[in-house]
């Protein structure tokens, strides 16, 4: 996670993005896929719907000691959540393109870019932003630490935007006071602008995490729909 508001700020003036601006996603060509990648786990293609999932967390039992900010100099007004089977909270979406260089996630398009990520494929290589549908959790701190709540790289999470459910995995981790960020593969399939610089959304996104419930591989967009569409159902009917 980058604390994007300031830091583009003080480094990103238009003549520096401009060789690196992409078409919105629309226009892009398709990006490769994993080769047991599945389709984008989004509304119509089963699982909880995404109106039965908001109900589901309608309310909030706070779990964390304090609350994050969604930006560096925002308020910090955004509790994490949790209830039976879930922790959750709702938050504006940053793009994160760090990980595995690619096309649209590198240090040309994104001057705030790191070639790493919290947690690694199956085969030792770092996660790819462009590829892996993935979400950012706060790194461990006072306010909240993600391992005591079950979560590690790996776990499997909804993201609800505007009627779509998307089905990820936790895949990196941001610092300790910023909550709010999914990879550029994640912002596409849920129809956001995921230009790492100029896109993601200050509209609300609802971050549905399932602890316990793991995809194997990490970098399996399969097994993270496969299991992310149980791990719902299960949510919003109590099961």
């Amino acid at each position: 996670m980058h604390p994007r508001s300031l830091a583009l700020a003080a480094v990103c003036g238009a003549a520096l993005l401009a060789p690196a601006a992409l078409p919105p996603a629309s226009a892009q060509p398709n990006t490769p896929q994993e080769p047991d990648a599945a389709p984008q786990s989004v509304a119509g293609e089963g699982g909880a719907s995404a109106t039965a999932l908001m109900a589901a967390v309608r309310g909030c039992r706070q779990i964390s000691h304090g609350r994050y900010r969604s930006d560096d100099g925002a308020r910090a007004n955004i509790p994490v959540c949790g209830r039976r089977g879930a922790v959750y909270w709702k938050a504006d979406l940053d793009v994160d393109c760090d990980g595995r260089p690619g096309r649209r996630c590198n240090r040309r398009t994104d001057p705030l870019f790191l070639n790493t990520t919290a947690y690694q494929q199956s085969d030792g290589r770092q996660l790819s932003a462009e590829r892996l549908p993935y979400v950012v959790v706060p790194g461990a701190s006072r306010i909240w630490n993600p391992a005591r709540s079950g979560i590690r790289g790996g776990t499997v999470a909804a993201l609800v935007h505007r009627g779509k459910v998307l089905y990820a995995v936790v895949g990196d981790t941001g610092p300790t006071d910023l909550i709010g960020e999914a990879s550029y593969a994640a912002a596409r399939a849920l129809g956001i602008d995921p230009d790492p610089v100029r896109g993601g959304t200050a509209d609300e996104v609802t971050y549905i995490l399932f602890p316990g419930t793991t995809a194997r591989p990490i970098e399996s967009r399969r097994a993270a729909a496969t299991a992310g569409r149980v791990a719902a159902d299960k949510f919003v009917t109590g099961g």
